[in-house]
């Protein structure tokens, strides 16, 4: 019998080995022919949306990630049941409207051509450009699945309160390593969380908590459960709305602002790359840039599977 190291070993080479087919059916000018305005129209849709609101980058991005454990456009289904409605995503995920009207300015230009998975892939890299974050090509002739599982997205997604061991076996099971965890955590370094998700770290982990970030953090988000649950706050206080290295040297400062963020420097193994980080920038674009290609082959519907929707928010 197979030990458990030789069976995750064979586990691991096959998610390399699919992950590799996939990136040779994706192509970065896939649309070149078919919708040569595709990517330009939604660079220009994003920017005015981040300038609208600069929040909206971090929203964009999140949705990618979100439906990247599985890159289909499955998170952008409406349903009772959808990934929309998981424990990770409801009352949290934004940016549809956003999504939809570059669907929309998209069939005008070149009908039932371009992915609502290429468009959220597309959409995560120039909301990182517009808050000055890196660029990156990104591979292309992903196709949209039909159906969008809740209990799936629930069991997938890292948790906020997940610790490093969680986070490494969570992305493990998607094929990225441990590195690609860290790199793509430094995501972190834009958006907003809700109080929900970081009250038990602020209230029960005060040893790891930077005590004026604690302070600060008291008034939104009170001790009792169900008071102020959505109320928000940066994951990033230095620069919320850049996106630069300041989230790991955060980290370093006991400032993370999730359980799941400090876990990145908290005596473990991811602590030396979040080092790293904190001190040069231009490597951890390189590796983040390096790990969203990776990410955004992860189990894509290409060819003549799956289909391209005519509305991202329901399946043809």
């Amino acid at each position: 019998m197979a030990s458990k190291k030789q069976t995750f070993a064979c586990y691991a080479m096959a998610l390399l080995f699919s992950a590799a087919i996939v990136s040779a059916q994706l192509s970065t000018d896939f649309y070149d022919e078919t919708c040569p305005d595709a990517l330009d129209i939604i660079e220009s849709a994003v920017r005015a949306a981040v300038h609208k609101e600069s929040r909206m980058g971090a929203s964009l991005l999140r949705l990618h990630f979100h439906d990247c454990f599985g890159c289909d456009g499955s998170v952008l289904l409406d349903g009772a049941t959808s990934e929309k409605n998981a424990q990770p995503n409801m009352n949290s995920l934004r940016g549809f409207e956003v999504v939809d009207d570059i669907k929309a300015q998209l069939e005008d230009a070149c009908a039932q051509t371009v992915s609502c998975a290429d468009i959220l892939a597309v959409a995560a890299r120039d909301s990182v450009v517009a808050l000055g974050g890196p660029t990156w090509d990104v591979e292309l002739g992903r196709r949209d699945g039909t159906t969008s599982s809740q209990d799936l997205a629930n069991s997938d997604l890292p948790a906020p309160s997940s610790d490093l061991g969680d986070l490494i076996k969570a992305f493990g099971n998607k094929g990225l390593s441990a590195s690609d965890m860290v790199a793509l955590s430094g995501a972190h370094t834009i958006g907003q969380a809700r109080c929900v998700n970081f009250r038990d770290r602020l209230y029960n982990e005060t040893a790891t908590l930077d005590a004026t970030l604690a302070s600060s953090l008291e008034p939104r988000c009170p001790r009792q459960a169900g008071t102020g649950d959505d109320n928000t706050a940066p994951l990033d206080p230095a620069t919320s709305y850049v996106f630069d290295n300041f989230y790991y040297r955060n980290l370093m400062l006991n400032k993370g602002l999730l359980h799941s963020d400090q876990q990145l420097f908290n005596g473990g193994s991811a602590d030396a790359q979040t080092k790293a980080y904190a001190s040069d920038m231009a490597g951890f674009f390189d590796d983040f840039r390096d790990a969203m290609v990776k990410m955004g082959g992860i189990g894509v519907v290409t060819g003549s599977s799956g289909q391209v929707r005519l509305n991202c928010r329901k399946a043809n």
